[in-house]
């Protein structure tokens, strides 16, 4: 399985552009391509996909985590491009009717094969659970619900290997002891502390990261 960090605050490649927010594409032999949040719009969005191989059209589903500007502010952009991605859409996102498969997300959801939703934690936001041969990878928008509650409803899937995205205001930093693999991204408040508590873990996300799992 292979992640690729389209839209980010930060960038880990020259012509690679930067904005507030967040976007990842997930990509395996066993799966349709899938395309996590959007970042928070659609030129830098399709300018980093386009400068990292990605077509649009090639996309087979698309998750949003949450209803915030900096994770859909691209959607619509790829929308207009790709006519048959399927949604997967938190219920706070409300109804919309696109003309084709729309799923609205509240509890667990397997959304392919190896790939789950935790479900939309407390009303407000739903991440992913990958499901890898290291164990479960955790991909989040801005973990609004609380890196711990995150990966609470993720371990059902299996023993937790890694944590990808956005993690807010989280300072309980102990819950991040279990894992090998700590990407701190977007929003994430306290990169440093985290960096400073586990330095052979964290690792520096931005766009144009790659993981291969």
């Amino acid at each position: 399985m292979k992640l690729t960090v389209v839209y980010d605050n930060e960038v880990k490649r020259e012509g690679l552009w930067t904005g507030y927010g967040f976007s990842c594409f997930i990509e395996a032999e066993n799966m349709p391509s899938l395309l996590f949040d959007t970042g928070g719009d659609s030129p830098t969005l399709l300018h980093n996909m386009k400068e990292l191989n990605i077509d649009p059209k090639d996309i087979g589903i698309i998750v949003i985590s949450h209803p915030h500007g900096d994770h859909t502010g691209g959607l619509f952009g790829i929308l207009e491009i790709n006519g048959t991605a399927e949604l997967y859409l938190p219920s706070s996102f409300g109804t919309l009717r696109l003309g084709r498969k729309t799923i609205t997300v509240r509890a667990t959801t397997k959304i392919c094969e190896d790939v789950f939703s935790t479900g939309e934690l407390m009303g407000i936001e739903q991440s992913l659970a990958l499901r890898t041969d290291k164990g479960v990878f955790v991909v989040t928008g801005c973990s609004h619900p609380g890196v711990m509650n995150i990966l609470k409803a993720a371990s059902q899937f299996g023993k937790l290997y890694g944590i990808l995205g956005g993690f807010h205001g989280f300072r309980d930093f102990k819950a991040l002891e279990g894992l090998s693999l700590i990407y701190p991204c977007h929003c994430t408040v306290y990169k440093r502390d985290i960096k400073h508590l586990y330095p052979k873990r964290v690792l520096e996300c931005g766009v144009g990261l790659v993981v291969e799992l």
